[in-house]
């Protein structure tokens, strides 16, 4: 105990001299990153997605403001164009008249259709009705024509066993009689056509006094036909407009948030001009810069972490999901393991989950693990970057 005190001022001296030998000798043997670990210091990135019009036109209201949230399909500005509002105008009226114009047709020809004849509407009736007569007629010669052909060839072939004496007498006579009678049924329907062509002829023929009348309605059923192709076309035009109207609403394609508003109300745009940028927070990645030592050994897939500088000991899972294929001269803010290193290659690691913590711009960062292995936990487990 007298010791102590004694030279308590000489074991305080060597305490501390002990303890500054520790510090020097971790100064100077910093951690070493595992060789299957690659590191690197960037900032959240992400493709940011310009709105735009398809067609020129005067911005009048922007419903969102810089950071704002938005969710798919909201819509995010208005536009409008005197041009297609004044088309749409004239198409409308357009269609009106063309109407109007058909509903006078259809009038005329209902009227002309009343005043028609009754012999001749009867006249035309009967050459409807006998013309379809005519069809089936055809059709059952057509079907009698193969019967006899197929007649005479049993009967020839009956006849030739007969005389072989390989049948009797009476199935000679028997296929015979069936060989006339439908000899006879296929004469009897040629005379029936011919006398149904010749009453069509005749019909015909009283028709000729009125063909006149008969060309007026079909002329007015060919002028209301194109009438309604008319609107059609019209119709279709007016859909067109209707289109490029509803474009100039513009909505945002994804759910996200705002970057920035590059046009104010009251400005005219032209088709293409980008209005409003918005970036999807579920497609946020970091992007470092990995020397040409490593990048041949990273591949898309490899298992990653984030981490913040605001979360050190809170690892993000992550996975690396693009590569870049060309070089480039090393940026100012990273930087790189030697001097001598002058070209870095740029490489995206993405979360596995969307990460609410992860904004546009901000510092962290990337660990890759090249086997899969070792990930640290925190950033205490790794030499300071």
């Amino acid at each position: 105990m007298n010791f102590i005190k004694k030279y308590w001022l000489g074991i305080v001296v060597g305490a501390l001299f002990l303890f500054a030998v520790y510090l020097i000798y971790l100064k100077l043997s910093p951690k070493e990153l595992p060789p299957n670990l690659v590191a690197g210091v960037g900032r959240i990135d992400g493709d940011l997605i310009l709105l735009s019009s398809k067609y020129p036109g005067k911005i009048i209201k922007i419903l969102v403001s810089e950071g704002d949230s938005v969710y798919k399909g909201q819509v995010v500005a208005q536009l409008e164009s005197d041009e297609y509002t004044a088309q749409l105008k004239s198409i409308e009226a357009q269609i009106k008249a063309k109407k109007r114009q058909l509903r006078a047709k259809e009038i005329q020809l209902k009227i002309t259709e009343e005043t028609l004849p009754e012999d001749v509407k009867k006249a035309v009736q009967f050459i409807n009705a006998q013309e379809a007569m005519l069809k089936e007629l055809e059709k059952s010669i057509d079907t009698l024509e193969k019967v006899v052909s197929q007649d005479r060839k049993d009967y020839r072939r009956i006849q030739n066993l007969y005389k072989k004496n390989l049948v009797s007498e009476k199935k000679l006579e028997e296929i015979k009689l069936k060989l006339e009678t439908d000899i006879n049924r296929l004469k009897s329907l040629y005379d029936k056509k011919s006398q149904i062509t010749a009453k069509i002829k005749a019909s015909q023929s009283s028709l000729k006094q009125s063909k006149s009348v008969l060309k007026k309605i079909q002329a007015l059923k060919e002028e209301i036909e194109a009438v309604k192709s008319v609107i059609n076309s019209l119709k279709a035009n007016k859909e067109q407009i209707e289109a490029v109207i509803s474009s100039l609403s513009i909505k945002s394609p994804v759910s996200g948030y705002v970057v920035d508003k590059l046009r104010n109300e009251g400005e005219v745009v032209s088709a293409g001009m980008p209005i409003i940028t918005v970036i999807d927070p579920s497609q946020l990645y970091l992007k470092i810069y990995v020397d040409t030592i490593h990048n041949g050994k990273i591949k898309i897939g490899d298992r990653a972490v984030i981490f913040l500088d605001a979360y050190p000991d809170r690892p993000i899972s992550a996975e690396v999901v693009k590569i870049a294929k060309r070089a480039e001269f090393t940026p100012k803010e990273v930087a790189v393991r030697e001097d001598r290193i002058q070209r870095v290659y740029a490489v995206h690691i993405k979360p596995l989950k969307p990460q609410p913590l992860f904004k546009l711009g901000l510092p962290a960062i990337g660990i890759i693990s090249l086997d899969g292995k070792g990930l640290p936990k925190s950033l205490k487990d790794i030499p300071e970057i």
